[in-house]
């Protein structure tokens, strides 16, 4: 039985695949189970798809950008097709607040805007249609009377979507790609497809183009045959490091475009004028979105040494509170873990931690009053050293570190020490000295005094943390590829 009051979710096809248009049943009967995570009961079956499957969806992708009319439609045209999707997105808001708790863990409360934030990205990219230089005059300089700089779409698009925020993730590969003219396989996470389920559903009420998006659910074996498919110009994986660096070696062989957003391990330093209290406060509520499964996280908490003991006393006792539960409840602060196995990996690195040498300072368990679901306790580690492996791997779980500094040189020095780089933050009273270092931070993102990621700008990370950028104007251009067009004259 759901902890939610009420079922509410109404998707029609989960026995099928959604393929050139229709929706088709699967090559077998395979299926995959998608598991509550607060009750650690079924919550609907999918799908599997095996390599006929995808190959049937690649092929249908295929045809339709290079036969169908998607890519020769104007970009005002396709613009009102992302502006049907976002008001479909919108219209089932209520649905997308329910499937993303029980897939996820995610807080009600949060998953209720889930619907909102999608839409609003169909509608940013599709106000992009007017004023993006698709086109624009380029002065030629080896001969020839009149230079054209065109960008065009770089055609079949493979978007694999992770099981942690699955709606928004979506919406940012799926919406520039279709206002560039591109055609998609989607391919949904075994362990949260419902999102992608609706999103094939509002496409077929909507009327887009056969072929035009393509939905299935594989697991990671079969998922490899759409990166492998010569027929997929481009991959937008969002994951783990350890699967982008294979996606990045299959995609490099054959020179395939590819957009990677991987894995962090993020750091927050704490300048010396910061308030203790109110960095532990932002800190350790920032940690519970999503029980700490956001690449993006900030667990490496890095301080000077003279107050490190003060910033774990504070933030052991506002993370010692946090309220662990029911994510439909209006009082829970943190909901669970998305599924076994990732508690299970959370707990190993808890153990890893302790045997090191880390100090436990607060949590480390299972919350004694919850006796199912896969929930851990918000768990602060102290006196970690940076190049332990609770600090140095990404948990992907509520699971801080507070690691000392020798000064706020040093501060930075360790912020910067380690394979990601993609998110960061400041924390001081002076934004001038909060700009210095930002500047000093290997990072795709940096804030001020809180956890801070923001799709409509751009979002992305240096170093082993990915490859490009999704969201705002910098998330369309990996949709495009650049074309120079010399002619003897102005075309009319």
């Amino acid at each position: 039985m759901s902890l939610a009051p009420e079922m509410r979710v109404r998707l029609r096809h989960l026995d099928r695949f959604f393929i050139d248009g229709q929706w088709v049943a699967p090559s077998t009967d395979s299926t995959i189970e998608v598991i509550e995570p607060a009750t650690e009961e079924l919550f609907f079956r999918v799908a599997e798809a095996r390599p006929g499957d995808i190959d049937r969806a690649v092929g249908a992708a295929r045809r339709a950008f290079d036969e169908g009319s998607w890519p020769r439609l104007t970009h005002e045209q396709r613009a009102e097709y992302l502006r049907a999707i976002a008001d479909g997105i919108r219209r089932r808001s209520g649905e997308i607040a329910e499937i993303w708790p029980r897939q996820s863990g995610v807080l009600h409360s949060v998953a209720r805007f889930g619907g909102d934030r999608a839409g609003a990205a169909f509608d940013f990219y599709a106000g992009l249609a007017g004023d993006y230089p698709f086109e624009e005059p380029a002065q030629p300089t080896a001969g020839g009377e009149y230079g054209l700089l065109v960008r065009e779409p770089v055609g079949v698009v493979g978007a694999i979507i992770p099981w942690n925020a699955p709606v928004t993730l979506i919406a940012y590969k799926l919406a520039p790609a279709l206002l560039a003219g591109c055609t998609v396989v989607l391919k949904a996470s075994p362990e949260a497809p419902g999102e992608a389920y609706l999103v094939a559903e509002i496409a077929e009420e909507i009327g887009l183009p056969a072929g035009v998006l393509n939905v299935v659910t594989a697991d990671r074996e079969v998922s490899e045959l759409l990166v492998r498919d010569p027929r997929v110009d481009k991959i937008a994986f969002t994951g783990s490091t350890a699967a982008g660096r294979r996606i990045a070696s299959l995609c490099g062989e054959r020179i395939a475009r590819v957009t990677l957003e991987l894995g962090g391990k993020s750091a927050a330093v704490i300048l010396d004028d910061m308030d203790i209290e109110q960095a532990a406060t932002t800190l350790s509520g920032a940690e519970c979105f999503l029980s700490g499964q956001v690449c993006s996280s900030l667990t490496r908490i890095v301080v000077t040494r003279n107050r490190h003991d003060e910033l774990v006393e504070a933030l052991a006792a506002t993370f010692s509170k946090v309220r662990v539960g029911d994510p439909f409840a209006e009082q829970t602060q943190m909901g669970p873990l998305a599924m076994r196995r990732q508690r299970d990996r959370v707990e190993g690195y808890i153990a890893k931690g302790i045997e090191e040498g880390a100090v436990l300072a607060t949590g480390g368990g299972r919350p004694q009053h919850l006796d199912r679901g896969f929930f851990i306790e918000p768990t602060l580690f102290a006196n970690v050293d940076n190049s332990a492996t609770i600090a140095r791997e990404e948990i992907f779980g509520p699971v801080l570190s507070v690691i000392a500094a020798d000064d706020e040189d040093h501060a930075v020095t360790l912020a910067n020490d380690t394979i990601y780089g993609l998110n960061a933050s400041v924390f001081t009273h002076d934004v001038d000295r909060a700009r210095e270092v930002a500047g000093r931070l290997r990072s795709g993102t940096v804030g001020h005094n809180a956890f801070r990621t923001d799709f409509g700008v751009a979002f992305g990370g240096f170093k082993q943390s990915g490859i490009g950028r999704e969201g705002g104007r910098e998330g369309l251009a990996p949709y495009l590829e650049t074309k120079t067009v010399i002619l003897e004259g102005r075309p009319a």
